[in-house]
């Protein structure tokens, strides 16, 4: 008992996977197990674009407190609409449809960061007003009718082999990389040091702002990411398409057991509570609950989170 308790305080993100099959076999055992192969696929599908903002949040958010990204949703909307634009419907476009889109992100981020760092405003501040700004940016470049997408890269974000989505699969490797780049590379361990002390890490030779800096710029960059594979997904661009997203970058982060004070990461955490959220809702619309009862159930879940988080940082500091 004792072995099994460490196992679980050492990775924390076990409890998110254990909350999703928990659901899962609550929806199935109501349904009477009618449809649980095709909802579990769907949950992959669906969760692919919550993990891939949520690894963007997840490195802003590590790098300490304060530090939030608040653009994304109007990110992904206009780069949704730019991706659709410029591929116009040719698979021969897709690929500098791709690398525009990437070089919008970074633009972005750059921006986002720019407001903070010269502007000397807090990041939930600055990412705010420029949502504001993107929103209207979007507005003004998708104000034409709906592109649909190419029909490879439609097939490629709504495919599947053997049940399992292609994005799923493309999206899980992304993860492997990412934790890869946090816990074994320079960026990454520079990252982990400035979320626990900034000033530590800054006299022990780190750029503080350089890291923030690039953080910003790779949140920006997987909301575009998302936002582009979102449009493919759903057929088009949407103005409202990454409404949703706002809330769920964070909630995966938290839910996952990432430390919302920074200096603790669990990027494997990310698909457990993707997970858990989507057959969250999906247990809920089962059961008849509205939108509504939805939104409060996920608010109390990352309230209660970040709550057990707080008590557990508290004791081992005792």
């Amino acid at each position: 008992m004792s072995t099994l308790r460490v196992s679980f305080s050492a990775k924390p993100w076990l409890w998110s996977f254990i909350a999703a099959v928990l659901i899962w076999l609550a929806t199935i055992a109501f349904t009477g197990g009618q449809g649980a192969g095709g909802l579990l696929s769907s949950a992959l599908g669906f969760s692919a674009f919550f993990v891939i903002v949520g690894l963007g949040q997840l490195f802003v958010i590590t790098t300490g407190p304060g530090n939030i990204d608040l653009s994304i949703p109007a990110n992904i909307a206009l780069c949704g609409a730019l991706g659709m634009k410029l591929m116009a419907g040719d698979a021969g476009l897709i690929a500098p449809a791709l690398l525009a889109v990437l070089v919008a992100g970074v633009a972005i981020g750059c921006f986002n960061y720019g407001l903070i760092r010269l502007l000397r405003i807090p990041p939930i501040i600055a990412t705010l007003s420029a949502s504001f700004i993107l929103q209207s940016l979007a507005i003004a470049y998708g104000r034409s009718v709906r592109i649909q997408p190419p029909p490879l890269f439609y097939e490629f974000c709504t495919g599947r082999l053997l049940g399992v989505p292609y994005l799923a699969l493309a999206v899980s490797l992304l993860t492997a990389a990412m934790a890869v780049v946090l816990a074994r590379t320079r960026y990454g361990r520079w990252v982990l040091a400035i979320g626990q002390n900034a000033r530590a890490a800054e006299l022990a030779g780190g750029r503080v702002g350089r890291i923030r800096f690039a953080t910003y710029v790779l949140s920006a960059v997987f909301a575009a990411l998302c936002g582009v594979l979102l449009a493919g997904f759903s057929g088009g661009a949407s103005l409202a398409m990454g409404e949703e997203y706002l809330l769920a970058s964070i909630a995966v982060v938290v839910i996952g057991g990432t430390s919302v004070a920074g200096g603790f990461s669990n990027v494997p955490g990310l698909w457990g509570a993707a997970l858990f959220l989507y057959l969250l809702v999906s247990m809920l619309n089962t059961f008849g609950a509205s939108a509504g009862i939805r939104l409060i159930c996920t608010g109390v879940i990352i309230i209660a989170v970040i709550i057990a988080v707080s008590a557990r940082q508290q004791g081992g500091r005792r």
